[in-house]
């Protein structure tokens, strides 16, 4: 007895054992499925024909891991499988160095080469149009009736198209400058243009009640192409908020160029990184006292001239800082003018405030040093004051 149930016993431990040992496979093979969360499809000489066998679209990529271009096209496939994830259409991929019969059959000659085997067919068309995620996702859409789920990702840039443009140019002010770049997503020049114009879109984004960095896809609102005459891709057009054109831009493509321009017309201060210049939020006329101040022996009547100053339009903030310096100086000394100008550096250079702070602090900044000089190029317009 005493036997049999030891035997028992160890045939129970042998089975937790096991059942443990299975928990552990289980939970690791979960992690597994979870880790490679990829929508796109392997194939290889053992699964191609029960997958491509013409009862549904199958879009292949063929590569070979060892290709730089491949590598470079890895993520994009990646994410054209991740937008039609449950749609009718297979986004799949051949590692055509691994399985080099699979090459051979379909006559892959360089990497990556795409195919698109079409429902009803096991005969490839060859894909010769942009490697771009914008373009895949249109290839599909257009040759197999099939919907991507594609977020569109974060951008600073105003996208733009029939059925929004009229409400969206109508509601900016008559002086907001709204630049358009009207592009097509095969066009070459359109792609080298992207990165920058995305980044001008970044370095005007806290100007956002005055500038609008917009761009339209002009093959899919052919009809606002055609309102304002597009010959050529990509085209930027300087646009009223009645969404007349007040201007094509000639210039330079490069960033700085489009920041100057942007500049000149909204008579903003930005600079290629986003941050304000040396002359925003500066008031000339109180420049003129600024530059006095130090050096004067009645410094009473120069706050009350700076009071009695007219304010242009959106400085109100520059002028309290002119004023609130000047009260500083009185009580501080001229001390204060170094100490409060390391201190701004310091967190201008750090970058640990907001963005509307750092805006503030580099206009306060500004206005600092006009103080500093003791003397500026205002000071010898005696007659003025």
């Amino acid at each position: 007895g005493i036997n049999a149930e030891y035997g028992l016993f160890l045939s129970l431990l042998s089975s937790q054992k096991l059942m443990n040992r299975f928990v552990v496979l289980s939970v690791l093979l979960a992690l597994f499925v979870l880790s490679t969360n990829s929508k796109v499809v392997d194939l290889d000489p053992s699964n191609f024909d029960s997958i491509v066998d013409g009862s549904k679209h199958v879009f292949v990529k063929f590569f070979a891991p060892w290709c730089g271009h491949c590598k470079n096209l890895a993520p994009t496939w990646e994410d054209l499988g991740n937008a039609f994830n449950g749609a009718p259409v297979v986004i799949a991929k051949v590692d055509a160095d691994a399985h080099r019969s699979l090459g051979q059959r379909f006559d892959i000659s360089g990497f990556p080469t795409l195919k698109f085997f079409p429902m009803g067919s096991t005969t490839p068309n060859d894909y010769e149009s942009g490697r771009d995620l914008d373009s895949l996702i249109q290839f599909v859409e257009k040759n197999t009736g099939a919907k991507s789920s594609k977020v569109e990702p974060f951008s600073y840039v105003k996208n733009l198209d029939s059925s929004n443009f009229d409400s969206i140019v109508k509601s900016v002010s008559d002086d907001h400058v709204l630049l358009v770049e009207f592009y097509a997503p095969w066009c070459g020049h359109c792609k080298h243009l992207a990165p920058v114009w995305e980044e001008l879109g970044r370095v005007f984004s806290r100007d956002s009640k005055k500038v609008t960095i917009a761009k339209v896809d002009a093959t899919k609102a052919e009809d606002l192409g055609q309102r304002f005459g597009i010959q050529g891709f990509p085209t930027i057009k300087r646009l009223s908020n009645t969404g007349e054109e007040l201007e094509e831009y000639q210039g330079g493509r490069e960033l700085e160029d489009f920041v100057d321009y942007v500049n000149k017309h909204a008579q903003t201060f930005r600079t290629r990184d986003g941050s304000l210049n040396q002359d925003a939020g500066r008031i000339e006329s109180f420049d003129k006292i600024a530059g006095q101040y130090l050096l004067a022996t009645d410094k009473a009547s120069l706050v009350k001239a700076a009071e009695g100053l007219e304010v242009p339009s959106g400085l109100d903030f520059s002028s309290k800082v002119y004023l609130k310096t000047m009260k500083s100086i009185d009580e501080k000394g001229k001390e204060f003018l170094s100490k409060e100008t390391d201190r701004l550096t310091r967190i201008l250079q750090t970058g640990s405030v907001s963005a509307e702070q750092l805006d503030n602090m580099k206009i306060r900044l500004n206005i600092l040093k006009q103080f500093q000089s003791g003397t500026n190029k205002y000071n010898d317009d005696d007659d003025d004051h």
